[in-house]
């Protein structure tokens, strides 16, 4: 069983490109399940100088819903299920289902473990290679070239995500292009990287 068939029936919410949710929004949610698109958690908080990407999610991914001081944003169209602390009750008495949360959120927490480990990586490219090919393991498209990340993906997004400033990441991105990792097309990327290199099968890809 899935986290999608754990919350059948539950109702969704669509979200188009850009759309943020706050906190104060889903003040009854325990957890966020993406169902179609791709979002991620922003910190928003007052005084801080730099934002930062907490979390992104793709379609299958289940979230905790923002907090004070963040929003979630939408970088394509998405579908969302809001899970209520009512709902997770119900969910939770079945140990079929309750499992799959746990499977869910195990995946979610593994994400931020390699996030923080990446941000402890002293040298920018490593840091901006380290990020795309986390971002093409679990949203990329099977192309043939590599792996194409079919999502507006600016320098001040990938600077949010790596905890670098957008001039760095600029530097960081020249460099992966002349090395031949990477290749632009406006505001997406292709990995000229195969499939088993990152340590997936191409069924486990998008195409």
């Amino acid at each position: 069983m899935t986290v999608t068939d754990a919350i059948a029936g539950l109702p969704r919410r669509r979200l188009g490109v850009g759309d943020e949710v706050l906190g104060v929004q889903l003040a009854d949610a325990a957890f966020v399940f993406v169902d179609e698109g791709l979002v991620v958690l922003r910190n928003a908080a007052n005084g801080v100088r730099r934002r930062t990407i907490t979390c992104h999610a793709g379609s299958g991914s289940l979230i905790l819903p923002p907090q004070p001081g963040e929003v979630l944003v939408a970088l394509t169209d998405a579908a969302l299920v809001v899970m209520s602390r009512a709902d997770l009750e119900v969910v939770l008495a079945i140990p079929a289902k309750a499992a799959a949360l746990v499977e869910g959120l195990t995946a979610t927490l593994r994400q931020k473990h390699a996030a923080i480990a990446n941000m402890s990586r002293l040298h920018h490219v490593d840091r901006v290679r380290e990020k795309l090919i986390e971002l093409a393991q679990e949203h990329g498209r099977v192309g043939r070239d590599g792996i194409r990340l079919d999502f507006p993906l600016t320098h001040d997004l990938l600077g949010e995500m790596t905890g670098s400033a957008r001039e760095t990441v600029t530097r960081a991105l020249d460099e992966l292009q002349r090395d031949g990792f990477v290749e632009r097309n406006g505001r997406t990327y292709r990995l000229h990287v195969a499939p088993e290199d990152l340590g997936v099968t191409a069924r486990t890809l998008r195409h």
